[in-house]
């Protein structure tokens, strides 16, 4: 069962080893994290460098349920702006909050600026350091 969505800085966190990878560790395999920022991980390994293959070899196998980003979610994502945009949250941001409010669960970000929309858009938010 789906307990939490990770945003693409903490999975990011766990894969680099970062402060904070510890709470994210904990609750992996029962995670899930929208194919947008799935993209977002991905494009930051290519950014410096990983083949696709090194990539897929990373994050492939991680116990993390996957989660298409259909036409709800687009509207849901963008009805939040309003409601993120003094916190400077960007679409991926938006797609994450999207998809914790569609399961009705936590999000796990690096991110502090959520903590500034975290009553607005009720939703649990649980910033990882």
């Amino acid at each position: 069962m789906i307990t939490s969505i990770l945003d693409a800085s903490a999975l990011l966190a766990v894969l680099l080893g970062e402060p904070g990878s510890d709470k994210v560790r904990g609750v992996l395999a029962d995670s899930g994290i929208s194919d947008v920022n799935l993209s977002e991980v991905v494009g930051h390994f290519a950014r410096n460098g990983a083949t696709e293959t090194d990539i897929r070899s990373v994050l492939d196998p991680l116990p993390i349920e996957r989660f298409s980003f259909d036409g709800e979610l687009a509207y849901a994502a963008g009805l939040l702006l309003p409601l993120t945009k003094s916190a400077g949250l960007s679409f991926g941001d938006r797609a994450c909050l999207s998809l914790a409010q569609r399961l009705g669960v936590r999000v796990l970000t690096a991110d502090r600026a959520w903590q500034n929309i975290a009553a607005a858009v009720a939703i649990d938010i649980e910033v990882i350091r």
